[in-house]
């Protein structure tokens, strides 16, 4: 019998979170989690037809540190992906508070629940995978491209707040703590 891989998606009711759903159910060892709060960008009707008894349905927020820390403890993920996030700049720059909540605060109590999750003996082969934006690299103009090395210059609060948690998820003592070498 083959070990289930348990994987815990936020955001997974969007239109991308939904597909890596999808995709990560059609491995037989696969069990998924989605935690979304069906803000404007997520739909459960994106999620229908799922194997029930490999796919449960949290509805909440990643912001909710008491819910993140008790998904973390009853599902006890081998992986994070982290794809929840308030997105699109004219959005971010008419309300960026909740830029600001989502995507810094949210990420760091996803963070924090790992840390608490291996402490208590989490998975050895735990990852936490943070997904980002090309946006906190700026504008790219009419042509050229992004690499690894390129320079963080966010020009948005949405952009900004990505880029604060690509810093959060990368930052040392996060990375010591959560994330393990491959």
């Amino acid at each position: 019998m083959q070990t289930k891989v348990t994987h815990l998606v936020t955001g997974g009711a969007g239109f991308i979170g939904s597909n890596l759903v999808a995709t990560l159910l059609a491995r037989a060892d696969a069990r998924v989690v989605v935690l979304d709060s069906l803000t404007y960008a997520g739909n459960l009707d994106n999620l229908e037809g799922l194997p029930g008894d490999r796919f449960r349905f949290v509805h909440g927020d990643i912001c909710d540190a008491p819910l993140v820390r008790r998904l973390y403890a009853e599902e006890k993920p081998d992986v994070v992906f982290n794809l929840a996030a308030e997105s699109h700049v004219d959005r971010s720059i008419d309300g960026p508070r909740a830029f600001v909540e989502t995507n810094v605060r949210g990420t760091f109590e996803l963070l924090e629940a790992a840390r608490a999750h291996l402490k208590d003996g989490g998975s050895e082969r735990f990852r936490f995978v943070h997904v980002s934006t090309d946006e906190v690299f700026g504008s790219l103009g009419a042509s050229g491209f992004f690499t690894e090395r390129t320079a963080y210059q966010p020009s948005s609060p949405y952009s900004a707040t990505k880029a604060a948690a690509d810093h959060l998820a990368r930052g040392p003592t996060t990375t010591r703590s959560v994330c393990r070498p491959s």
